[in-house]
């Protein structure tokens, strides 16, 4: 029960720091900016241009909606997490539009607002995938395309899912803005894709060792991980030894490799970044 507790805990912070991180660049530097990089703060801008709502009320009724279908089709842990992450950005958007109106963006550089525009929620979205969860809106339904389609990468599907919002911006704003628009929509895919591949890279391991008991005995019962084994001879000595397989997260590699040289094991390590991972104890890799 406590390491179910601290699991959850861990879970929900990361989401309240993402969604943050989303809600400042979202705020800052999106909104002032009409930057449409898609998505229902995208669609917010386009609202807000538009008719009297403003951008934060659009995004509320929206993610409303929206999260609906995501317990419909994505189930009801995601719904649970999302919706929690939905409700903390329009609270956190409603706050700063009270304690920070904005009349216009922050500085006179669209490129450097531009860079932050993409940046933060970009990496916040990274975050919240990586712990199954979302900040609602369009990555609802890029996450059911992915699911339910032969697509593999939710960079992708994002990108396919917002590029309306963006031929929309062409429409209801200048074209630098929607050209500023479509450059974000891709390099916020990009920056998405390169940050969880990042989070989810593994080292696959394969070691040569003369006993192989201390390392298995590690990986199993120290980093609770499982290894293959197989007798094996050198080429140069004809001398017998032991190749085992495994495949760990980047802090156990770093764990187990300092084992091995704090216990000066006998052994030769060789280690490849991996981030295909399937199987038990890898769920999302």
């Amino acid at each position: 029960m406590k390491e179910k507790l601290l699991h959850y805990g861990a879970k929900y912070a990361i989401i309240t720091l993402s969604i943050t991180i989303m809600s400042v660049g979202v705020y800052f530097f999106k909104f002032p900016n009409n930057f449409v990089f898609g998505g229902v703060t995208g669609a917010a801008a386009l609202v807000a241009k538009l008719t009297p709502l403003s951008a934060s009320a659009f995004s509320s009724a929206a993610n409303i909606v929206l999260l609906v279908v995501g317990l419909i089709f994505l189930g009801r842990e995601f719904a649970l997490t999302t919706g929690y992450a939905t409700l903390v950005m329009s609270v956190e958007l409603m706050v700063l539009e009270k304690l920070v109106p904005l009349s216009g963006p922050l500085s006179d550089q669209p490129m450097l607002d531009l860079l932050f525009a993409i940046a933060l929620p970009a990496i916040a979205s990274a975050l919240l995938f990586n712990v199954g969860a979302s900040s609602g809106g369009t990555d609802i339904i890029a996450l059911i395309v992915e699911k339910y389609t032969h697509l593999h990468s939710i960079a992708t599907a994002l990108f396919l899912t917002d590029l309306f919002m963006v031929v929309a911006a062409c429409f209801v704003f200048d074209l630098y803005t929607a050209l500023y628009s479509f450059v974000g929509l891709t390099v916020k895919s990009l920056v998405i894709d390169a940050v969880l591949e990042k989070i989810k890279m593994c080292k696959a391991i394969l070691i040569i060792c003369d006993d192989k008991e201390p390392i298995c005995d590690f990986v199993m019962k120290k980093l609770v991980r499982g290894a293959t084994y197989t007798p094996c001879y050198g080429a140069y000595t004809d001398k017998p030894h032991y190749m085992i397989y495994t495949t760990l997260t980047r802090r156990e590699a770093d764990q187990l490799q300092d084992f091995i040289h704090k216990e000066h094991l006998n052994a030769f390590i060789s280690m490849l970044s991996t981030t295909e991972v399937f199987g038990k104890g890898f769920n999302h890799a």
